[in-house]
């Protein structure tokens, strides 16, 4: 029974993650939704403000404590080692739906793009940055990020097989193409208000300092062949003359 419950807990909190990630594309375009990103809050400026960094601080504490291997180590003596990845997008979930609601917006504008193509234009990158995360997720293992990979090798009696180190397709120019995908998402927009501006710096600085602490995760893991890679291949923005001189990262 348990291996059955791990696996429909693990469908349950992906199929989660499915409707928010669809309501949180809609909260980043100012679309469909009563409040999305750019609804001016009805509070004082100050506590509007206090109120959205709270959220933000809710949003990366969550993030790295859950995925950190020293809380792992003890999450698991609570949660079986099956559900631990799913625990954790069922968490991801939560949190983020707390930010999509309680978010306060203000509705100063930075820029605003009136050229009816150039709207189309970056309405479009918009979309496809959004889409990018999840064919990002893909080139790894996406069913392995949210946990149904482990639930479904619970399911079959069989062990765990952690992935090997790999450096496909966009990893190849870049460490951390998820994270560029997510940037692409939170500062591509036609329309830019203060509210949106402040979610995206606040998310940005998150994730730059996220892929800091993962690297270090990561050559605990993986040691020399993770420290190869981070010599030959940048951080976020790849290079304009190919990878740098240097032995290429395992890709096996």
């Amino acid at each position: 029974m348990l291996r059955i419950f791990s696996f429909l807990y693990a469908l349950l909190a992906y199929g989660m993650f499915l409707g928010i990630a669809a309501w949180f594309m809609a909260f980043l375009a100012g679309a469909f939704l009563p409040v999305t990103v750019d609804t001016p809050s009805k509070l004082p400026l100050a506590a509007a403000v206090a109120i959205d960094i709270a959220l933000l601080l809710l949003f990366a504490a969550q993030h790295s404590i859950m995925a950190r291997p020293a809380f792992k180590k003890v999450w698991t003596k609570i949660v079986p080692q099956p559900m631990e990845r799913s625990t954790y997008v069922f968490a991801s979930n939560i949190v983020l739906a707390v930010v999509l609601l309680f978010w306060q917006g203000f509705d100063m504008v930075i820029w605003d793009v009136q050229q009816p193509a150039l709207r189309i234009v970056l309405w479009s990158l918009y979309l496809i940055g959004f889409t990018m995360v999840p064919v990002v997720s893909m080139m790894i293992s996406h069913f392995d990020l949210f946990g149904l990979r482990q639930a479904w090798f619970h399911l079959q009696g069989q062990d765990y097989q952690p992935l090997p180190f790999r450096t496909p397709l966009l990893y190849a120019l870049v460490r951390h193409p998820l994270y560029v995908a997510w940037a692409a998402a939170f500062w591509i927009t036609p329309t830019m208000t203060a509210g949106h501006l402040l979610f995206a710096i606040g998310m940005t600085t998150y994730m730059g300092l996220a892929a800091i602490v993962e690297e270090r995760d990561l050559v605990g893991i993986h040691g020399d062949k993770y420290r190869e890679y981070q010599q030959t291949v940048p951080m976020f923005i790849p290079r304009l003359f190919g990878r740098k001189s240097g032995k290429k990262p395992a890709a096996v």
